[in-house]
């Protein structure tokens, strides 16, 4: 994702809360103990996800410890919302310029002792690499439970693994017998949606798979209020014009295939329309270069990084929200946009048909037909009645996946591992 909540502060040392055991009552309060290889300022939606759910959790009264690379280099314990990060030393990635991966000397044993003083109720992984593999072999080793969520697909790591096309189908085959292999082991598997679920049996991953939503903030992500002239104020505010706006929130990454919707706006025929992108990463340059090309760059405006606090104004600046990725297990910002009162278009691929019913909220268009979409954006751009339609249909349609919904899912399969 283009968009985080901001780096915890790094803390001092800290000594732990004596051991206990919380006794799995209804009324206990839960110890969780949640493992990611990403997490903020990490930018993508495993760390956005993480974030939230820690977060979320102890506000809702939950003990929550996080363990995950340090965003500096050196390990240190640091607590912000609630939570306690223990972070692990960490190295530069060789393939991304902004995530570090921790350092796997020593760390199983650092696991163990912490498992051993912490003695959570359960242990949830967000991933299947070096922190997610080592905390779920050390859970299965102290006898406590391991909750695994994936958002794993190959196809977000083939652009920085510079994985030549003819070879990624094999490698991705053999990434994902790696992933049921090593998942196998947790004692609940939770993926966002349906058909999430359903890639990975298509994989070879043949246990029970919840699909629970990554969910999204009602309160904080709601319709526009104040109309037209509410939405020219936080045009100017974000440094763009007050014309028709398509809007997409996310990374800058080869599998969002964002130039899908700069080409797209040169066929649009709404005159004037512009694309609003929110986020940050290595496509930039392309996507700029793609604009001059087409002669639409005075209408393509990149806003770089925006932080989580002020991402409300960037949906309530658009007219539409388009999404083109085909890598998608969910979408987090299609969910924000959603509830922001927005229609969507989006590519017809992967988990993008479970939030989009075409004519209903948006529209769905093949994948790599940028006319398509094009049509679609100018069709309802081009009637304030169809985008006030469909804004509130999709504002209904996520009322589904409110994330205090997801929460409670979640504390509810904790408690019903937990050891008694």
């Amino acid at each position: 994702m283009g968009h985080t909540l901001p780096p915890a502060p790094s803390g001092r040392h800290r000594r732990q809360e004596p051991p206990r055991r919380n006794g799995g009552g209804p009324s206990a309060r839960l110890r969780v103990l949640i493992g990611s290889d990403t997490f903020p300022p990490d930018v993508n939606g495993a760390a956005l996800f993480t974030s939230r759910l820690a977060r979320g959790l102890a506000e809702r009264g939950g003990d929550v410890h996080v363990l995950c690379p340090s965003a500096q280099g050196p390990p240190h314990i640091a607590e912000a919302g609630g939570v306690v990060e223990h972070r692990l030393r960490s190295v530069p990635s060789v393939v991304h310029e902004t995530v570090r991966l921790a350092v796997p000397a020593g760390l199983t044993g650092h696991i163990d002792r912490l498992l051993a003083r912490l003695r959570p109720d359960a242990v949830h992984i967000q991933n299947h690499f070096i922190v997610g593999r080592l905390l779920l072999r050390a859970a299965r080793r102290h006898g406590i439970p391991v909750i695994a969520t994936n958002h794993f697909m190959p196809e977000n790591l083939f652009t920085y693994l510079h994985c030549p096309p003819a070879l990624r189908s094999a490698i991705g085959d053999r990434a994902w017998r790696d992933f049921v292999r090593v998942t196998s082991a947790a004692d609940h598997v939770t993926t966002p949606t349906a058909i999430a679920a359903r890639l990975l049996r298509d994989k070879g991953f043949h246990r029970p798979v919840e699909a629970v939503s990554c969910g999204t903030d009602l309160d904080r992500f709601r319709p526009l209020a104040g109309g037209a002239a509410q939405r020219a104020r936080i045009r100017r505010r974000l440094g763009v014009p007050d014309r028709p706006t398509l809007a997409f929130v996310g990374r800058l990454d080869a599998e969002k295939n964002i130039g899908d919707l700069v080409e797209a706006l040169a066929h649009i025929t709404v005159p004037g329309t512009q694309l609003v992108v929110a986020g940050a990463g290595p496509q930039r340059p392309h996507l700029e270069e793609l604009a001059r090309s087409r002669g639409v760059d005075d209408r393509v405006h990149l806003l770089g990084f925006v932080p989580d606090a002020d991402l409300p104004d960037v949906y309530h600046a658009a007219d539409v929200f388009a999404i083109a990725g085909t890598a998608e297990l969910q979408s987090i910002a299609t969910l924000e946009a959603m509830a922001s009162g927005l229609p969507v278009v989006a590519a017809d691929a992967l988990a993008l048909p479970h939030l989009v019913q075409t004519g209903r909220n948006g529209y769905l268009y093949p994948p790599g037909e940028p006319g398509d979409l094009a049509k679609y954006a100018a069709e309802i751009l081009s009637s304030e009645q169809e985008r006030d339609r469909m804004g509130e249909a999709s504002r209904r349609l996520v009322s589904q996946h409110d994330h205090q919904a997801s929460l409670a899912r979640y504390e509810e399969i904790y408690r019903g591992l937990a050891p008694r």
